[in-house]
C-alpha cells in the first residue's frame, strides 16, 4: 500500500501581508475622516501626496536591489507606512517636507534593514522623529481644529503643500503644547480661557482619538492584532496619570482622561504599538512593551521637551523588544521554567 508522503498538517487560512494591510488602512479611515473635519484638507493632500512619494520610494529601492516591483508593491505596506506617517504630520505642510519624511521612512528605516519583516523600527514613526528633530517648526505648525467651513479649502491645502510661499496659514499650540507651557492657570481656567480645549481634552483631538479607538477595536475584532500590548499602553498611561494628577492645580500634567483622549495616544496604542515586526512576540512580552511604552508616553509627555511623546517612546521601546522577548519566553512544553 503506497503511502501519501506529506508533511505536518498546515492550516491555510485567508489572512496574507496584503489583506492585513488592506484591513490597517481602512481601519484608518474614521480618524482620517474627524483629522479632515476638525483640521481642514490638508490632511488628505499630505495623505495623497505621502503615497505617491511612498510608492516611488518602493518601486526605487526594489529595483536597486533587484527584487520583483509589482509584487512587493502589491502587499501595500508603503501605503501604510506613508498613511501612518501622513495623519501625523501637520495638515498644510509642504510638500519636501512629507517627502524627505517618507523617502527615510522607506528607504532608511525599512530597505536599509532588509524590507518588510527585517526593520528593527518603525519606519512611519522613525521618519516622523527625523523630521521633528530636523524640523522642530515646521512639525509643529498645527492648524487651529475650527471645522470644514471655517479652514482653507481644497485648492488652499494644495497651495500650502506645492507652493508655501503663497500660502499664509493660521496655526497655533496643541493642548499638549499648552499644557506643558502652562505656569499660572489652574486647569478649569485653563479649559475656560483656551479656544484649543474641548471637554475633556483638546478641542477636535478628542473626537479624533475616539475615531481612530473605534478603527483600533474593528482590528481587533478582526483578529490582526492581540489586545496585549495595547491595553496594556492604555492601562499604564492611565495609572501613571492618576497617580499623579493633583486635581488640576497650574503644576498638574493633566488628567488620565485628557492624556488618553490627547494627541496620537489611541492612534499609538493601535496603529503603531501593535506593529508586528518591531513589537514582542510573546503574550507576556507584549504586556511589558506595551505597559513600557505608556510610561514613558506619560514621562516625557510632562517631564520632557517634546509635548507628545508616542514615537520616542514606540523608537526606544523597539530597540528593547528583543531584550524584553528574551526574558519572557514561554515555557517549552515538557521542560521546567528556565530550562
Amino acid at each position: 500500500m503506497a503511502l501519501l508522503r506529506v508533511t505536518s498538517p498546515h492550516a491555510h487560512g485567508p489572512a496574507s501581508t496584503p489583506r492585513v494591510m488592506q484591513k490597517v488602512l481602512l481601519a484608518t479611515v474614521p480618524g482620517i475622516i474627524a483629522l479632515t473635519h476638525f483640521f481642514g484638507f490638508g490632511i488628505l493632500v499630505n495623505l495623497v501626496w505621502a503615497c505617491i512619494v511612498a510608492l516611488a520610494c518602493e518601486a526605487l529601492a526594489l529595483a536597486l536591489r533587484r527584487r520583483p516591483i509589482g509584487f512587493y508593491l502589491r502587499d501595500c505596506s508603503a501605503l501604510v507606512t506613508a498613511t501612518l506617517l501622513a495623519v501625523a504630520l501637520p495638515p498644510y505642510s509642504p510638500w519636501w517636507l512629507i517627502a524627505v519624511g517618507v523617502a527615510c521612512a522607506i528607504l532608511l528605516a525599512k530597505h536599509l534593514y532588509g524590507g518588510l519583516g527585517y526593520n528593527p523600527f518603525n519606519p512611519a514613526m522613525a521618519g516622523y522623529v527625523i523630521l521633528l528633530i530636523s524640523f522642530p517648526v515646521q512639525m509643529t505648525a498645527w492648524a487651529p481644529p475650527r471645522g470644514l467651513g471655517q479652514l482653507p479649502g481644497f485648492m488652499e491645502a494644495l497651495q500650502a503643500c506645492f507652493w508655501p510661499p503663497g500660502y499664509d496659514g493660521v496655526t497655533m499650540a496643541t493642548p499638549l503644547d499648552l499644557m506643558k507651557q502652562n505656569t499660572g492657570l489652574l486647569m478649569t481656567d485653563l479649559y475656560a480661557q483656551t479656544p484649543q480645549f474641548g471637554r475633556w481634552a483638546g478641542l477636535g483631538w478628542e473626537w479624533v482619538n475616539i475615531a481612530f479607538l473605534a478603527g483600533g477595536a474593528w482590528l481587533l475584532y478582526q483578529r490582526i492584532f492581540t489586545w496585549h500590548a495595547p491595553l496594556a499602553m492604555l492601562a499604564s498611561l492611565t495609572l501613571f496619570a492618576a497617580i499623579f494628577y493633583d486635581g488640576g492645580s497650574s503644576a498638574s500634567g493633566g488628567s488620565p482622561l485628557f492624556h488618553l483622549l490627547s494627541g496620537a495616544t489611541m492612534f499609538g496604542a493601535f496603529f503603531i504599538v501593535t506593529d508586528p515586526v518591531t513589537s514582542a512576540v510573546s503574550v507576556r512580552g507584549r504586556l511589558v512593551y506595551g505597559a513600557m511604552i505608556g510610561a514613558l508616553v506619560y514621562i516625557i509627555r510632562v517631564r520632557g521637551n517634546y509635548p507628545d511623546a508616542v514615537a520616542f517612546a514606540v523608537l526606544i521601546m523597539n530597540f528593547a523588544a528583543p531584550f524584553i522577548d528574551n526574558y519572557t519566553r514561554p515555557r517549552t512544553y515538557g521542560h521546567k521554567a528556565g530550562g
